[in-house]
């Protein structure tokens, strides 16, 4: 039998143990690192622009719409994926893609280890695309870099796989705070999109790796906020919050139809009779006809957004915008190349509430547009809780909390009600696997095992036969399902334990008649009735062993049950029941008397599941 300690853990609010320490010690080394990775990442964009459409050496950040290529602007985005087509092709696929599925099927698939080349070639390739025009963020590149970057260092070290992840999260949510200057944003996003757990294990490195980026961007990029807006009364009418949950419901619809569109276009490219490698530039094209068309929906687009949130772009470019920017973006998003979804997203969220604004009270200037772009985070990434501290932080704008609350919030009901996943995990289903981002207790967490463990089972004296213990056995019927029984002394002390494959076996194969003290295992894994049934699931999935007594905890071990892996469904039964079981506990009193008497016996005979 394995020798597997028994004694329960002491029970408290945390399991945290003393290996957060040097976890806590590598995420900041990882944070400070991150920070600097999204310096470099940002001045290779601004490397690629200039090239590009300027034709000269410079780290400068500028505009593609400033370039005089004219119709020649066309082919630059055509160039670039390219370019990304054949490192794509000849370097690692994963640099496709907007770079947070890509984090998320390294933490789910390849248990948390990111290949050395993906941290080279991802920003390298981010940089190119959206150097040459691609309507991309940089934040999504970034927080797959960040995360790679933290996986390889966490691949030097002696950790487990759930530790390497908390690692690989460290440095995305790093990536993604020195990048927007959003560090409760980024560990928000991390709980609510990538860690997959809520734990001090996991909180406290990441946030602290989160808040070491921060520091440090405001000596490498400022300290922010990213799009400063007028500052907006805290007080808000009832009818405007209202217009709040409207502009939820217009937002979640968008992205609804941002998510169906992108995938769509992935769809349609893998109909293309030709490798995917030149996916990309057929995408590029659209980007480069697109920009002809409105060129300031090529590129990041940060200059775009605070135009929005301040209330200074017409209608009809804010129209225009929104057409040319989705097209385009849903179509070289969908042809493989790379780039983040985040800032096209704010974009087109925050554009969305200036189209809607003339017809909304007036709360002050761009004060719909900064609605909408809080909503879209909730309604198109699944996060709302990031969603409302993003907005907050991208602007510093705490008068808007309530109406960015409300809206954020209805966007986000509208969409899990609508679409079964995000666009940021359909591209993970669409690879074979399935993301679960719903947080609850475990049942097997706050059940105990004296609460369903059996108390009437067959136990044997250890100077019994084998012979005899195999007849007693066949005989009693409340051992029919028992298979393993506990040998006991006097007063029911714990000796071992046999099976009934071990008696069938021993009266096959000897002669004589051992005692079970003789044959037993000595040395039995065994459970306490004051242990939460998770402990118990976790020796049975290390051992293997599936039947267990349950003994007295002071010494003495005396039996008093035994439990099995069919009691541990118990706790699941009961769990089911209470999602399932609808009753009336309170009689409304307006009710006939007889319809208040027919509801509350339904109640109390109604099934679960019914």
């Amino acid at each position: 039998m394995p020798d597997t300690d028994a004694s329960p853990s002491p029970l408290g609010d945390f399991t945290a143990t003393s290996r957060i320490l040097p976890l806590a010690v590598l995420a900041i080394a990882i944070g400070a690192l991150s920070a600097y990775v999204a310096l470099a990442l940002l001045k290779l964009i601004g490397l690629f622009t200039n090239l590009f459409y300027f034709h000269r050496l410079s780290t400068d950040l500028l505009r593609p719409a400033d370039s005089a290529l004219g119709l020649w602007s066309v082919a630059v985005p055509v160039v670039g994926a390219l370019i990304i087509g054949v490192m794509a092709r000849f370097g690692s696929d994963r640099i496709r893609g907007h770079g947070i599925p890509e984090a998320l099927e390294a933490i789910l698939i390849r248990g948390s280890k990111v290949e050395p080349k993906v941290a080279i070639l991802k920003p390298l390739s981010a940089a190119i695309s959206i150097g040459s025009g691609g309507p991309f963020g940089s934040e999504g590149p970034i927080i797959m870099t960040g995360g790679a970057v933290g996986s390889i260092i966490a691949q030097f070290f002696r950790l487990t796989a759930a530790e390497r992840k908390t690692l690989l999260v460290a440095g995305a949510a790093a990536g993604m705070s020195a990048t927007f200057a959003s560090p409760l944003a980024a560990v928000m996003l991390a709980v609510e999109l990538l860690l997959f757990e809520w734990k001090p294990r996991s909180f406290v490195p990441v946030a602290l790796a989160s808040a070491t980026a921060m520091f440090l961007r405001r000596y490498l990029l400022g300290s922010g906020p990213l799009f400063p807006v007028p500052a907006h009364p805290t007080s808000i009418s009832p009818g405007a919050l209202a217009c709040c949950v409207l502009v939820g419901v217009c937002v979640g619809g968008l992205s609804t139809l941002l998510t169906y569109s992108v995938y769509a276009a992935e769809d349609l490219f893998k109909k293309l009779p030709i490798h995917w490698m030149w996916w990309p530039a057929i995408g590029g094209l659209a980007i480069g006809l697109g920009g002809l068309v409105f060129p300031r929906a090529l590129g990041v687009g940060y200059d775009v957004i605070e135009s929005l949130l301040n209330g200074q772009m017409p209608m009809r470019e804010i129209l225009l915008l929104v057409v040319v920017k989705w097209t385009i973006w849903a179509l070289a998003l969908g042809s493989g190349t790379s780039g983040g979804v985040l800032a096209p997203l704010l974009m087109l969220g925050a554009a969305m509430g200036g189209l809607l604004s003339p017809y909304l009270p007036q709360q002050g200037v761009g004060f719909w547009p900064l609605i909408g772009l809080g909503a879209i985070l909730g309604g198109t990434m699944r996060s709302p809780l990031t969603g409302v501290l993003f907005t907050l932080e991208l602007t510093h704008d705490l008068g808007a909390l309530l109406p960015v609350l409300v809206a954020v919030t209805t966007a986000h009901a509208f969409t899990v009600l609508v679409l079964r996943r995000s666009i940021l995990t359909e591209k993970v289903e669409r690879r074979g696997f399935h993301v679960t981002r719903e947080y609850s207790i475990d049942p097997l967490e706050v059940l105990f095992v004296k609460e369903v463990m059996q108390t009437d089972i067959l136990r044997f004296p250890g100077t019994l036969g084998a012979d005899d213990s195999l007849r007693l056995a066949d005989s009693d019927e409340k051992s029919h399902n028992q298979w393993s029984y506990p040998v006991v002394g006097p007063d029911d002390v714990l000796l071992g334990i046999v099976t009934l494959n071990m008696l069938r076996f021993r009266n096959r194969q000897s002669a004589d008649a051992p005692t079970l003290v003789r044959i037993m295992h000595k040395d039995p894994l065994f459970a306490l009735p004051e242990e939460p049934l998770r402990h118990v699931v976790y020796r049975m999935a290390q051992s293997g062993i599936t039947r267990m007594p349950v003994v007295t905890p002071e010494l003495p071990r005396k039996v008093i049950g035994m439990i099995t892996l069919a009691d541990l469904l118990k706790a699941r039964a009961l769990h089911l029941e209470d999602e399932q079981r609808r009753e009336q506990i309170l009689p409304l009193p307006f009710l006939p008397a007889d319809v208040r008497t027919t509801r509350r016996y339904r109640a109390d005979r109604e099934p679960a599941g019914a």
